[in-house]
């Protein structure tokens, strides 16, 4: 595990214009200055030692404690984190979820057994190690046939990738490698349900050094080890760059305790049962504006999306102050890890295995052997499943490194009627994933029966390879 801050740099075009260029403290300090004096930039600037920055923020702040947290938000850090696990990495996301960044995506991705996390860093107990090891070995074989199956079914049948007849006919060496990409993509998409979640990810975030310092808290605060050991990093890289918040960059007892009791509350959420593919059911629950009704809300939705020609577009106050709880009894971790992302309201996920997705609802009728060979690998994602929720009965807090991408968990996000729809737009459109794509529309198809009016006003879309 590897964690890099990148410090940003002004642009030549910035130098040219003399425009002043800070460090994120002096930025955050410069800003604090607002709140008490009323003096302007040029003035709080001229108070800067360009020979001693690290001084000329106590010069500006005098009256203002750093450690206070409107002034933190205002301390821009970037940071890279590399070797993290994918559970890690979901984890990271739920503690962040206003940051901006990317992930090391698995559906572009071909992965391979290599790129596992070590047993020992991830807090496997000794007497699990080589039952874990066998397991991992499994899910990674599966893995590799499963892309080699279905590699084999798009390049039989390019119409179930969906590649564009104008890209099959095209002998252009561009137009060739574009197709090889899609029947690629297309294979990892629905292969990646037997990764281990144990397998190494990368990611880079945006935030605050207020966020930064609260990713901190959490994750030192955690009894794993390599929650613990990202939170180290984390806090090392972050001295580089706000050094005056490293003091509140600790483990605290509030959140210890409170991982613990969540823990101890999802263990309790399922009973021990046979895995098999639990169905993701949707749900949706709208709470109104005070005093409305939904058949009086009808028409002032579907004028509220009048102007509504992009996802990015305007979108009226009727449905920015409608509330809205969705989600789906059962969704891979796959999907949840793309889910999990979006940037609005309160998502909730507890981490107890529902079942397993293989993807063999995508397999073509026709595809006789393949579908007999995917139903046999099946078995080793409903294992490893099975096991992960037996080790969680049974209090063992590694169960989560014995999640395979397929394995399934409740899912539900709370937040406004226009984040909502947003997401439904985005999580259909161009480039999407299968999988969440249909978790979308089923989620669409709920909010339709309520409010016929906006059918076709929404941009649903079809989910068409990119």
């Amino acid at each position: 595990m590897n964690v890099t801050q990148v410090a940003l740099r002004p642009t030549p075009a910035s130098e040219a214009a003399g425009r002043p260029s800070l460090t994120p403290e002096l930025l955050a300090a410069s800003g604090a200055r607002y709140s008490r004096n009323n003096e302007g930039l040029q003035s709080i600037l001229s108070k800067i030692d360009p020979e001693n920055l690290d001084k000329s923020v106590d010069s500006i702040f005098r009256m203002v404690d750093y450690g206070h947290q409107s002034i933190a938000d205002m301390a821009p850090v970037a940071m890279f984190m590399d070797g993290l696990s994918q559970w890690l990495a979901y984890t990271v996301w739920t503690l962040c979820p206003l940051a901006g960044g990317q992930e090391s995506s698995t559906r572009y991705i071909r992965l391979a057994a290599d790129n596992v996390i070590a047993p020992e860093k991830l807090g496997i107990p000794e007497n699990l190690r080589g039952e874990w090891q066998v397991l991992i070995e499994e899910t990674f074989a599966a893995y590799e046939k499963a892309v080699e199956i279905w590699e084999g079914i798009a390049a039989r049948d390019a119409g179930v990738a969906r590649i564009p007849a104008s890209l099959l006919n095209d002998p252009s060496d561009k137009a060739s490698k574009a197709v090889a990409r899609m029947r690629r993509n297309y294979g990892f998409d629905r292969a990646r349900v037997f990764l281990p979640v144990g397998v190494s990810t990368n990611v880079m975030l945006v935030m605050s050094a207020r966020a930064w310092v609260t990713l901190c808290q959490h994750l030192l605060s955690h009894p794993l080890p390599e929650p613990k050991q990202l939170g180290e990093l984390i806090r090392g890289e972050l001295e580089l760059a706000a050094p005056r918040l490293l003091k509140h960059a600790v483990a605290r007892d509030s959140m210890r305790s409170g991982i613990l009791a969540e823990w101890e509350q999802t263990r309790a959420l399922s009973p021990l049962g046979e895995i098999s593919e639990a169905m993701p059911e949707a749900f949706l629950e709208v709470m109104l504006p005070p005093g409305a009704a939904e058949e009086d809300f009808a028409e002032d939705f579907a004028n509220a999306l009048q102007f509504h020609d992009n996802r990015y577009a305007w979108i009226g106050a009727q449905l920015r102050r409608t509330a809205v709880r969705f989600g789906w009894q059962a969704v891979a971790f796959a999907e949840i890890r793309d889910l999990n992302r979006h940037r609005t309201g309160t998502k909730f996920c507890p981490l107890a295995p529902q079942g397993f997705y293989s993807a063999l609802d995508q397999c073509p009728e026709n595809e006789t052997a393949a579908r007999a060979s995917l139903q046999t690998l099946s078995e080793i994602g409903r294992r490893a499943s099975r096991r992960a929720l037996e080790l969680l009965k049974a209090g063992e807090p590694s169960y989560v490194y014995w999640f395979v991408l397929g394995t399934q968990f409740p899912f539900e996000h709370t937040t406004t009627a226009d984040k909502f729809i947003y997401e439904g737009e985005l999580r259909t459109g161009t480039g999407a994933h299968f999988r969440y794509a249909s978790h979308l529309r089923d989620a669409l198809a709920l909010w339709y029966e309520k409010f016929p009016a906006t059918r076709g006003l929404i941009l649903e879309g079809s989910a068409e390879p990119e």
